[in-house]
């Protein structure tokens, strides 16, 4: 740990904890260049992309808008991205890596996440499918795709590697062989997904966690239950505190002692996701949050149900 709100991971850099998600499934390029030049402006600092969200352009683009334009320099900003699926072969792992440093404008990554720990089918779409419909795997062991990641460390490409969506048993297969270690591991954590152990496992091993969809996701309407942003206890410590609730949820979760990547392209909202350091949650308060877990998962990658290394079967 760096300071309560960043943490220093094993190359030594200095990742923030509140991070602006890139992910914008409906909005046009333009849209996420104004995001991200409106989320630097507001004084994030932490970027996180990935090539599946296919807008890296845009974010380098507002990059370069925002370096030439002196508001950031490349060393102010931590940039994250990810590996795609059918990237996993060993020998596609490093054109994968430069591709997107290409699309962001940058010569080197402060983070580099295996996206999944499944592979699909190289050389096609991002979600292959055969004429039956069903995604086209690929066996390729994540292990091998590691040692590949490693070496990309080795020529300076990118500082820190991660992993995203891995379990804790693949996370210990990874650590028996690693020669260099993972620095992070994001996951969907929010206040209806805990992920207590597995967040305790990770930090056993020294591994950060970073929180996606830790608002809950808005807009993903399949949870049974009231939605994270309008529990009422969520309501009444926004109430209490003059904050709104997404505040009290990205609070809640830095507390915990993870990196969290709210994302929006509203700029009302993109300012007010980071204006969560000006106040603080009592133990009690945090009691009452961590009650309302009900251990519900929203990002369940259904499509790879079926693939050998899907990682959502064991417990954490």
């Amino acid at each position: 740990m760096a300071n309560k709100f960043s943490f220093t991971l094993n190359s030594g850099s200095v990742m923030p904890a509140l991070g602006f998600g890139t992910y914008a499934p409906q909005h046009v390029e333009d849209d996420v260049l104004k995001a991200v030049r409106i989320a630097v402006k507001a004084g994030y600092r932490h970027l996180d992309c990935a090539a599946i969200y296919r807008n890296e352009r845009a974010v380098g683009q507002a990059l370069k808008q925002l370096i030439v334009e002196s508001t950031i320099t490349r060393k102010d900003i931590f940039v994250t991205s990810k590996l795609w699926n059918t990237c996993h072969r060993p020998d596609l792992v490093r054109s994968s890596l430069k591709k997107s440093l290409d699309d962001l404008g940058l010569t080197y990554l402060d983070l580099y996440l295996v996206h999944w720990p499944m592979g699909y089918q190289e050389g096609g779409e991002f979600i292959p499918r055969g004429k039956d419909g069903n995604v086209l795997y690929s066996d390729v062991d994540f292990v091998e795709t590691w040692k590949a990641l490693e070496d990309c460390v080795d020529e300076g490409l990118v500082k820190d590697i991660g992993l995203s969506n891995f379990n804790s048993k693949q996370i210990e297969r990874l650590l028996e062989v690693a020669r260099i270690k993972p620095s992070n591991n994001q996951v969907e954590c929010h206040l209806h997904l805990a992920q207590n152990k597995l967040i305790e496992y990770c930090k056993s091993k020294n591994i950060t966690v970073t929180a996606y969809s830790p608002l809950g996701s808005p807009g993903n309407k399949s949870a049974p239950h009231t939605p994270a942003l309008e529990e009422p206890v969520v309501k009444q410590l926004a109430s209490q505190k003059n904050k709104t609730p997404a505040q009290i949820l990205l609070r809640f979760l830095l507390q915990r002692g993870l990196a969290v990547i709210p994302k929006s392209v509203t700029q009302v909202r993109i300012t007010e996701n980071f204006q969560v350091f000006d106040f603080e949650l009592s133990e009690d308060e945090m009691t009452q949050l961590t009650n309302l877990n009900k251990d519900h998962r929203l990002s369940t990658e259904d499509i790879a149900l079926k693939h050998k290394y899907y990682p959502f079967n064991e417990e954490f």
